[in-house]
């Protein structure tokens, strides 16, 4: 009899070629889809909440696959991990029910991003997006607030998509002396979307651009308008909810 098994994954994608599985580039779905081979003796596919792109983290990352092997959950979790390289790790096993699908039944995701205003480090250079150059943060945080609330994304997103509506539900800074988080909490994101988000962000927060061109970009439906994309290195998807 098959189970549905649900997993909460974090990864580190600084040697990533992103999630999704492909071919001759190493992927986090590929190594956990190569784990759970070698456990079942043939090939599982895994299904995601969603991609996330090369040198972009997760905390937080869902997936489910479906297995006819009866293991306890808490076997399932230390089976796993002891295959899996050391830059993933299985946080979390559940059996759930076949009506979940970790995509399809996702009610929110929250995203993260980090800015150091410190002086660089090469040592986190993979886990932070370092500005050399003063920031006025104060013009950021009131650009952030009009992220909240529904919008049409599509200057805010690369590829295509039939439905570029999406809700942000809470779109906050915290600051801790020279170290900023910014954190997105919405019903669905586009590709590139809290990258591009943030691009703008921190193009106000250098001067280049003012508040006013979040509403532009808002009405005008122009990827192009809105330019600077921010690094991955700083993103990190930290929550799935259900």
């Amino acid at each position: 009899m098959s189970v549905r098994i649900k997993c909460i994954v974090s990864y580190d994608g600084s040697k990533f070629s992103g999630f999704q599985r492909q071919i001759k580039v190493r992927t986090v779905q590929g190594e956990i889809e190569k784990a759970l081979k070698l456990i079942h003796k043939y090939p599982i596919t895994i299904h995601a909440s969603g991609r996330t792109d090369s040198n972009v983290h997760a905390l937080g990352q869902v997936f489910h696959f479906d297995s006819n092997l009866d293991i306890k959950t808490f076997n399932w979790k230390r089976a796993i991990n002891s295959i899996l390289p050391d830059d993933i790790y299985i946080k979390d096993v559940e059996i759930v029910t076949n009506d979940f699908h970790a995509r399809f039944s996702v009610k929110c995701k929250e995203y993260r991003y980090y800015i150091s205003l410190d002086e660089y480090n090469p040592l986190k250079y993979h886990y932070t997006c370092f500005i050399k150059r003063d920031l006025n943060i104060d013009k950021m945080e009131q650009g952030l607030d009009l992220f909240e609330g529904t919008h049409d994304f599509t200057s805010f997103s690369s590829g295509q998509y039939k439905n570029k509506v999406r809700t942000i539900y809470e779109a906050s800074l915290r600051r801790n002396k020279n170290n900023l988080e910014f954190i997105f909490v919405g019903n669905g994101f586009l590709r590139y979307q809290v990258r591009i988000m943030m691009g703008t962000l921190i193009e106000i927060g250098l001067g280049k651009k003012d508040e006013a061109t979040i509403d532009y970009l808002f009405n005008n439906h122009d990827r192009s308008k809105a330019r600077y994309t921010a690094p991955p290195q700083g993103l990190y998807l930290y929550k799935v909810e259900y």
